[in-house]
């Protein structure tokens, strides 16, 4: 309890959230290196996605490569391209891009090869090009799932950035390295929370714009499959109601 009534009155500390390592500056540095990873990594991952997720042949070897990608431990990433002589920023947004990578490249092949086959083929009847038939039909209907993939790179990535710290880099980790350092726990709880907080804030803003970058007719279709979920059966309401039991029975007084 004193480690998190420490970490509060941090918190309360005005100093503590202005000047060249205040939190605001920090958090500022800390989203500026989660864009640039993400950016860099969607960059890579889309449209390989979008290539494998349309042959549909290549689908079960892109999710092998992006879970293989997974694998790799960020923290390593970062001791490997320390060693080679990258420090700070440059090296946390190339090891958190490939940690972006792999959700955006699943989510993207996964949506691009459900569409259904039967509309793929009616778009292609009516004149479509291949490149058309990904472009107007697949990738709107692949959208929720492509949005789903950025969605949880950008919330990893914001999780991961505070390694940054331990290379040179400057983000939210920053205030927790200082904390151990200085042997202040209450600090280091406070850094955790701005994380947590920050992942947190990221996860409502992404899914409303996830909502909103979704077609109109997907959303009306999954409001529809939520409204007949939520219905009682004409068999249940039937057994359970003071009607008939019976099309064409009425029940005795």
């Amino acid at each position: 309890m004193d480690t998190v009534a420490e970490a509060l009155r941090w918190l309360n500390d005005p100093l503590n959230w202005t000047g060249r390592n205040g939190v605001l500056e920090l958090t500022a540095t800390h989203l500026t290196v989660t864009a640039l990873a993400v950016l860099l990594g969607t960059a890579v991952a889309l449209p390989l996605g979008l290539w494998l997720g349309h042959l549909r042949a290549g689908a079960t070897v892109g999710v092998v490569v992006s879970n293989t990608t997974r694998a790799l431990p960020t923290l390593a990433l970062l001791t490997l391209l320390a060693a080679s002589g990258l420090f700070g920023s440059t090296a946390t947004v190339l090891a958190c891009a490939v940690f972006a990578a792999p959700p955006v490249l699943a989510n993207t092949v996964t949506g691009i090869a459900g569409v259904d086959p039967a509309v793929r083929d009616a778009a292609r009847g009516t004149g479509l090009s291949r490149w058309q038939v990904l472009r107007q039909v697949e990738l709107p209907l692949a959208v929720p799932l492509v949005a789903a993939g950025l969605r949880t790179a950008v919330v990893q990535v914001i999780a991961t950035v505070p390694l940054a710290a331990l290379v040179g880099g400057r983000s939210l980790g920053t205030v927790v390295v200082t904390g151990f350092g200085l042997q202040r726990y209450g600090q280091v709880v406070a850094g955790g929370l701005l994380v947590a907080g920050l992942c947190l804030l990221a996860e409502l803003v992404l899914a409303l714009l996830q909502r909103v970058a979704s077609p109109r007719g997907l959303r009306l279709r999954d409001a529809a499959r939520r409204t007949t979920a939520g219905r009682p059966s004409r068999r249940r309401r039937s057994r359970s109601g003071d009607g008939p039991a019976v099309a064409g029975v009425q029940r005795l007084p």
